[in-house]
């Protein structure tokens, strides 16, 4: 988070974006007009309470104005169960502790309740959810922030790792419904003010390693009160000093080493330290040599991306690459990130939230990874996100069209904003782009049905195909609010979806890459862990094939080097895809996971 108020250099920006915004070698952007784009043909209706899910974010604020209570807290897409149905986790923080309140002199909590924690779902299959925390195990008060998904002990049951302030968690999934705690028998308790975490295989050994962002070094007695106008007002990151990542290798045995400084992790090539302010993190890669790097998204601090050397180490280039800073040369307040190869170059880009004022970022890989370069003005996103301060965002195909969308939650950090900025408000409706695949995305929010139009504090975002119908769906959290949860309504494009289970590679095959071809076209995905704010969306892949009714060939390159080659996929269907076995289960939309035996294709 950045600045609250508008400098004059801002407000030349604003003025100068509201009449036509420039990219950085001075051509006006062309904007995206409606006569250019096709009318959005789905619909998004707001399920919440039909489907069950009553969660509600406690941020613990009692007008002290400390700063975590401005961050709010990520959710996760999770088949826990392995019956085929994603269900749902959402992380919680809590009300401050009399012993937090008395470290700053403040008085006890006069509200006594019972204790606040996350919340687990099970998705029961017919459009509901219900609330399954006391009996997983999950019922565990902290003052969380951010969640992934991955089986890092290669069981076949995926497991949760959440963080907090102080601490951070490894919930072992036991397979009957439950989870144990192990982060301190796993020597992954960590520590400080963690925010997002992804599950990678660097090394690609065929277990999963985490990297966990950190934000800034702060508790109560610390905190930094900032008076305006005659009362405290939330301070800014630049205030406080920045937390290093961390990354955890895994040993096999359940338990893993930290490794952050050997990996390169902790110092940039020229020997600085790296203190990033971290927010996010995407696991990418954006060289296309095989191997997963590691992109971060830092708040009021340049952003990072690790290139992975191939040899348990990375070298941070996101200087040299041109990702680091924005167009003025400043450092933005990023928060949320992903990536995806966006308009089937072969290459994958990065989508960035950033602070209000600073429109979100498109950094479009050029050449496989020589340079990235902001294209978010003359992409037709960068306008429309000018005063919206972005927190989860991510790529996805709504439409199912093959083209990788763009969805983004939006809400500010200061209740009392419009006091200091009548254009930017608190509260702000979410963005959604349709890419148009022609280098171009459109602004289709206000096309897709009531619940888009409503305004949210938005922050954390996941997606999933929570009822299997083809079209993908999402959820999203809010600060100090509660959940939401969207059903995508669909369309006559067509789909198929990829359920799949790595042997050599991890489990989870997280790293995977998925290679699309229809009718002439070639589209790619990975399976990933992390991505948008301090979230996971789900690990099964949701293949967009327009009015194809197959896909050509679908190859998978798993993280072990192995190789899958499908002909022919059927539209409409679900299948279980295990490395060096092939399709191991098929069935068609809207049907729970059932066992196969293997057979080749």
């Amino acid at each position: 988070m950045q600045r609250r108020f508008l400098t004059i250099a801002a407000a030349a920006l604003l003025g100068a974006c509201l009449a036509g915004c420039k990219n950085k070698d001075g051509e006006k952007a062309i904007p995206v007009t409606p006569a250019a784009a096709v009318p959005a043909s789905f619909t998004f209706a707001e399920t919440t309470r039909e489907a069950g899910i009553d969660f509600r974010h406690v941020s613990g604020a009692f007008g002290k104005k400390w700063l975590p209570e401005t961050m709010g807290s990520g959710l996760a897409w999770i088949d826990y169960d392995g019956d085929g149905y994603q269900d749902v986790y959402f992380v919680n923080s809590r009300e401050w502790t009399d012993a937090e309140r008395a470290s700053a002199k403040q008085p006890p909590n006069p509200k006594k309740g019972p204790p606040v924690t996350g919340k687990l779902y099970h998705n029961n299959g017919n459009g509901t959810f219900t609330d399954v925390t006391e009996q997983a195990g999950l019922a565990v008060p902290m003052y969380g922030m951010g969640v992934c998904v991955g089986d890092y002990d290669n069981d076949g049951r995926p497991d949760l790792y959440v963080t907090a302030l102080d601490r951070n968690y490894l919930f072992h999934n036991n397979g009957n419904g439950t989870f144990t705690e192990r982060a301190a028998q796993a020597g992954l308790k960590d520590g400080g003010w963690s925010t997002s975490a992804a599950w990678v295989d660097y090394d690609e050994d065929g277990k999963l390693d985490l990297v966990v962002c950190h934000y800034v070094k702060w508790t109560p007695a610390t905190d930094i009160p900032c008076p305006r106008n005659g009362h405290n007002t939330y301070c800014t990151p630049q205030q406080y000093t920045g937390e290093p990542l961390s990354l955890y290798h895994n040993n096999g045995n359940g338990t893993f080493t930290e490794v952050s400084a050997r990996a390169g992790l902790r110092k940039s090539g020229d020997g600085r330290p790296l203190q990033g302010k971290s927010l996010g993190v995407a696991i990418c890669d954006y060289d296309s040599d095989g191997k997963p790097d590691i992109a971060i998204a830092n708040d009021t601090e340049p952003n990072y991306l690790f290139h992975n050397e191939g040899n348990g180490t990375f070298k941070e280039v996101g200087v040299e690459k041109g990702m680091a800073y924005g167009d003025t040369g400043a450092a933005r307040g990023a928060m949320g990130i992903d990536a995806v190869d966006y308009d089937r170059s072969g290459s994958e880009s990065l989508v960035i939230g950033n602070f209000s004022n600073q429109m979100l970022a498109l950094y479009h890989n050029e050449n496989r990874g020589s340079i990235f370069r902001d294209v978010a003005p003359q992409t037709g996103i960068g306008q429309p996100s000018l005063l919206s301060l972005s927190f989860g965002c991510f790529f996805v195909d709504l439409d199912n069209d093959g083209w990788p969308d763009i969805f983004v939650a939006n809400g500010h950090v200061d209740d009392d904003i419009q006091e200091i900025q009548q254009q930017v408000e608190y509260a702000e409706h979410p963005l959604v782009f349709r890419n148009l695949g022609n280098g171009k995305f459109q602004d289709i929010r206000e096309q897709l049905g009531e619940a888009m139009q409503q305004k949210w504090v938005a922050r954390g975002l996941a997606y999933a195909d929570y009822d299997l119908d083809g079209n993908v769906d999402i959820a999203m959290s809010t600060n100090n609010g509660p959940a939401h949860l969207f059903h995508n309504s669909g369309n006559k494009n067509h789909a198929l979806r990829l359920e799949l289970e790595g042997t050599k590679s991890n489990k989870s095959a997280i790293g995977a890459r998925i290679t699309a071809k229809i009718g002439g076209a070639t589209q790619s995905y990975h399976v990933r862990s992390g991505s948008s704010y301090c979230s996971q969306s789900e690990l099964p892949v949701t293949v967009g094939l327009g009015q194809a009714s197959q896909a050509d060939s679908i190859v998978i390159d798993w993280p072990s080097g192995e190789k899958t080659e499908l002909n022919s996929v059927a539209a409409g269907q679900i299948y279980q895809i295990v490395e060096g076995k092939g399709i191991a289960g098929q069935r068609p939309f809207g049907q729970p996971a059932v066992k196969h035996t293997a057979r080749a294709n």
